[in-house]
């Protein structure tokens, strides 16, 4: 049996964790396989997608391609038509999926928070439109915590949601106004991501307010926001076990295999040793 060839695509790539976390995942369930990174630049974008689909039996998107893909996909399926976004190629069928939101909840289920209630989302970038179209689907109230800079992104965003979600109850506040009692506040802004990991989004004050935090931020594993949090005694939960979550999905669409929790469990803590003596 051939060795089954995988990759990550985007511009531009530096480090990424894919790699080590796919290659641990496939050797759960034996199999045998590759995974690649590959730069794709734009000017190349419209000739490597069709080569990528003919050399690879899938593979995975990031930034900038997760809509710009979607176009070669002879089907779109599940979520990824709703968020307009693709991070999961299957090439035997040319199907593009998105895993991110099984990602974020598995993420959350893992760390015993409930998606529901009020929950307030900080940012307005592609995986913020994943973070409210799942809060969405739960029936949760929706507060999008945005800089004035960022209002007109999120009412698109709140717009979107809303041809799928009509019944959703969605406020957009600038973030330094953000007041009130939060079940959940999920930090979709690259603030306190490594290098610069002295920053958080929000005052330590407002998580005095909110019962659990959710950081999509995975390096470092334990971000300023997610420290304070569990000082005001939040449930909390880091990236880490969402960008894992989200590649053992993805590989169960490609291979039609299954993960138990405490395999995935223990990737994630690989993952994150991995993540802390080679990205520091």
């Amino acid at each position: 049996m051939s060795t089954k060839k995988f990759a990550v695509i985007g511009h531009p790539i530096g480090h990424t964790m894919s790699p080590f976390i796919h290659t641990e995942l496939f050797k759960l369930n034996s199999i045998d396989a590759e995974y690649s990174v590959f730069d794709v630049a734009p000017n190349t974008f419209d000739t490597e997608i069709p080569r990528l689909m003919r050399e690879l039996d899938g593979f995975n998107v990031t930034i900038p391609y997760k809509s710009a893909v979607i176009k070669f996909m002879d089907s779109v399926e599940g979520a990824a038509g709703e968020y307009g976004s693709v991070n999961t190629v299957r090439s035997s069928d040319r199907s593009g999926r998105t895993t991110d939101p099984t990602g974020f909840v598995r993420a959350l289920s893992a760390a015993d928070i409930r998606l529901g209630g009020d929950v307030v989302i900080l940012g307005a970038g592609g995986v913020c439109r994943v973070f409210a179209g799942e809060a969405a689907r739960a029936g949760c109230t929706i507060t999008f915590g945005v800089l004035e800079s960022d209002i007109r992104s999120a009412q698109t965003i709140k717009a979107e949601i809303a041809q799928y979600h009509p019944q959703v109850k969605a406020d957009i506040v600038e973030i330094n106004q953000l007041s009130g009692e939060f079940d959940l506040l999920v930090n979709a802004t690259p603030v306190g991501m490594y290098p610069k990991t002295e920053a958080m989004p929000v005052p330590a004050e407002l998580l005095a307010h909110c019962r659990a935090v959710f950081d999509a931020v995975y390096n470092p594993e334990h971000t300023m926001l997610l420290t304070a949090a569990r000082e005001a005694g939040c449930k909390v939960q880091g990236g880490m076990p969402m960008l894992v979550w989200q590649a053992a999905a993805s590989q169960e669409i490609w291979l039609g295999v299954e993960f138990e929790k405490s395999e995935v469990e223990n990737v994630i803590a690989s993952a994150t040793d991995y993540m802390n003596r080679n990205f520091k």
